[in-house]
């Protein structure tokens, strides 16, 4: 099923191209109304999914005594690494600057118009909404994230069994969504041939190519520089040494890498925690699946650049505060990207589709989306990896297994 769909991708991507070449208006008339059925299905979508994500994920969370040893240390790294890893990608976004060749072709007059309609601006005034229902109806993400959080800190502090309650009502309303999700995603071959040919189209009319090699560019590089320079600096701060646990896990590494997938990656990553790093069966039985859930680096970086990159590739601007607005927004939706379908894709476009910007490069950037996702996920689960490495040196700093990893490097 996998080649398959991979084949019916690389066959829309040659029909864009080819429908793109011939500069038809009634073809370009055609992908237009493919390309806004499809961008209307990700609205109908995208504020659900990032309530239900957040909601469902927290409260499944135990209670606030439970988490109070081990919990709380896992979200401190948590949520420690995945913000470096979202201002990494916005300071190499604003060093590479990708967008500067396209937004050198953009008038003042669409700039100004698009900032009006779409300023983040004016969704932080409305950070604290009047009613639940108001923030869906006028696509305010900040107002739904802000509810999201506000709900799941009151569920977590609800007794056990009201909490499981909700959790099982919400976890399966995400689910129902999702199911929805997957049904949009049947129809990703005829959106790539709308967004491949309406980007041909934009090509015609002046559209630097080079942008997308340089948004490539700054999404690859935030997340190797996240890999091999900043977690390895942060194991070796706390004495563990990097090469010794990058050994370790590298079979789970490696299945990471090439299924795309962190759960298929999880039984693996356990395993040679507790056997080749020396993680306490303690440790790794409660940290990895938790950072499999809510530990996501690469899904961040890619959130912050791509959200920057498309809205600002269609004339939108941003202050230095609000770029910093976005690593956290960026850190809040990948904490709960747990278990979506191509999620960090899906989130991106969710938030590009709640500022009405249009999603023709979005649809570009999809063809590349398989090799970035290889990439992201080992991030993810070298991050994991490391998070129980750490708390595990933390809670049990006198063991064998820590000493080991104190004093060399592990052999594969």
């Amino acid at each position: 099923m996998r080649v398959n769909n991979t084949f019916l991708l690389l066959v829309a991507v040659c029909c864009g191209l080819i429908a793109g070449y011939l500069h038809n208006e009634r073809i370009y008339s055609v992908a237009e109304s493919f390309s806004a059925v499809f961008i209307n299905l990700l609205k109908l979508v995208s504020l659900p999914i990032i309530f239900l994500s957040i909601v469902s994920t927290s409260s499944g969370m135990e209670s606030a005594r439970e988490l109070k040893i081990l919990g709380q240390k896992v979200l401190k790294y948590t949520l420690l690494t995945t913000v470096i890893a979202a201002s990494i990608a916005l300071i190499l976004f604003v060093a590479i600057d990708p967008v500067r060749p396209h937004l050198q072709e953009i008038n003042l007059e669409s700039v100004a118009t698009i900032e009006k309609q779409g300023s983040y601006v004016h969704y932080l005034q409305q950070i604290i909404p009047s009613n639940v229902i108001k923030p869906f109806n006028d696509n305010n993400v900040i107002g739904v994230l802000f509810i999201a959080l506000l709900f799941s800190l009151s569920i977590i502090a609800l007794p056990a069994e009201n909490r499981h309650i909700l959790h099982a009502f919400f976890s399966s309303l995400y689910a129902a969504m999702m199911k929805m999700t997957t049904w949009i995603i049947k129809l990703m071959p005829l959106a790539i041939w709308a967004f491949i040919t309406l980007f041909m189209r934009d090509l015609h009319e002046g559209l630097e190519i080079e942008s997308l090699a340089l948004y490539l560019a700054v999404v690859i590089l935030a997340n190797l520089v996240q890999g091999i320079i900043v977690l390895p600096l942060l194991l070796k701060f706390k004495k563990i040494s990097p090469l010794g646990t990058v050994k370790g896990m590298w079979p789970a590494l490696s299945i990471a890498f090439f299924t795309k997938s962190s759960n298929a990656a999880l039984p693996m990553a356990m395993k040679c925690a507790e056997e080749r790093v020396g993680v306490s069966r303690r440790v790794a039985s409660f940290a990895f699946p938790l950072c499999t859930t809510i530990n996501m680096n690469g899904c961040a970086a890619f959130i912050l650049t791509t959200v920057l990159f498309v809205s600002m590739s269609n004339g939108m601007s941003y202050t230095p505060l609000e770029m910093i607005l976005w690593v956290f927004l960026a850190t809040i939706a990948a904490v709960g990207n747990a278990g979506v379908p191509m999620g960090c894709y899906f989130l991106s476009s969710a938030f590009l589709a709640t500022l009405n910007v249009p999603l023709n490069v979005l649809g570009v950037i999809l063809p590349f989306y398989t090799l970035i996702d290889m990439v992201e996920t080992a991030l993810n689960v070298w991050s994991d990896s490391c998070v129980a490495t750490i708390v595990d040196s933390e809670v049990s700093p006198h063991t064998a297994a820590s000493a080991l990893i104190n004093e060399s490097p592990l052999s594969a």
